[in-house]
């Protein structure tokens, strides 16, 4: 394993996350039993939580995912929501479950799950890794969540800082100097 910058501070374990997202899969697993849910991960930062929530799944899952952007080029939201990639998969009548790496202001997840109502699942539901509370101007209701950690910038397990660091299997926060 690569060297972690000494600003670094590991927040949550490799073991911490692995035996949370079981305990999730266990839940989720027992309250779609009998059905074939939708899950829908968000890009980029949600396909490592994404794969190992599925795969600790008991129930037959289909997978499909979108990309969505407040960013642009910007490091700060431009606040205009943008889908660059959706579902291709038609979830009317279907149980969804989309699955977030983290919530930190919430509103391009807010935009994202209105619209994907008003294409008539037959439920949907969000499973997030992280709630972040430090910056949300919008607050979904998390129907399965890992962990709450207050503030700070976050890398590791999906979570990246100028599109690095996701594969590290903790989760860190970046000091400033």
């Amino acid at each position: 394993m690569r060297a972690i910058p000494d600003n670094y501070r590991q927040v949550l374990t490799a073991e911490q996350i692995q035996i949370r997202v079981q305990e999730m899969a266990d839940i989720i697993s027992r309250e779609l039993m009998g059905e074939s849910p939708l899950f829908v991960g968000v890009l980029k930062g949600a396909f490592v939580f994404l794969a190992d929530l599925v795969r600790a799944m008991s129930v037959p899952v289909e997978i499909d995912f979108a990309q969505i952007s407040s960013y642009g080029d910007e490091t700060r939201s431009s606040g205009r929501i943008k889908v660059m990639k959706d579902i291709s998969t038609p979830i009317a009548g279907r149980h969804v479950v989309v699955v977030e790496d983290i919530i930190d202001t919430g509103r391009t997840l807010h935009h994202y799950l209105n619209e994907l109502k008003q294409r008539n699942p037959a439920s949907l539901r969000l499973a997030a890794l992280i709630n972040k509370p430090e910056r949300q101007e919008f607050t979904p209701r998390v129907d399965y969540l890992g962990f709450t950690i207050p503030k700070g910038f976050l890398v590791g397990y999906g979570l990246d800082h100028a599109g690095m660091w996701r594969d590290l299997p903790g989760v860190y926060e970046v000091i400033d100097g």
